[in-house]
């Protein structure tokens, strides 16, 4: 069981990993709907996973994972997007980001891809 930051500002897509997560157990610390307060929400409850989108308001993805990473330099960040610019996706990489899940997300992907991540 880890502890999980969610961060997408689709309310739905919230919902959902919301669901995967309580079914594998997970501990949903917060949800953040944009940017601003994922880096927020990760200081205040330091969380193993975050589960990042890429395209949010306020701060986008690439900020928040060098924004994070500076903190926590040791924090497990997975992008969950829909976006398909690789270049935007290996810079995240290039910077900290530990994997990426595409959008739509396959239920079983993205438990698998949390215990994958804890395992290393």
């Amino acid at each position: 069981m880890a502890k999980v930051l969610i961060a997408d500002d689709s309310e739905t897509i919230r919902l959902v990993l919301n669901d995967i997560l309580l079914i594998g157990e997970h501990e949903i610390v917060a949800e953040a709907c944009d940017g601003a307060e994922a880096v927020d929400f990760y200081r205040q409850h330091n969380p193993e996973i975050l589960l990042l989108d890429l395209a949010m308001p306020k701060k986008d993805g690439l900020t928040v994972v060098k924004e994070i990473i500076e903190y926590d330099p040791n924090a497990k960040i997975i992008l969950i997007t829909a976006s398909d610019d690789q270049k935007i996706i290996s810079q995240c990489l290039e910077h900290g980001a530990v994997s990426y899940i595409p959008k739509p997300f396959d239920f079983n992907a993205v438990l698998k891809t949390i215990t994958t991540i804890l395992e290393n």
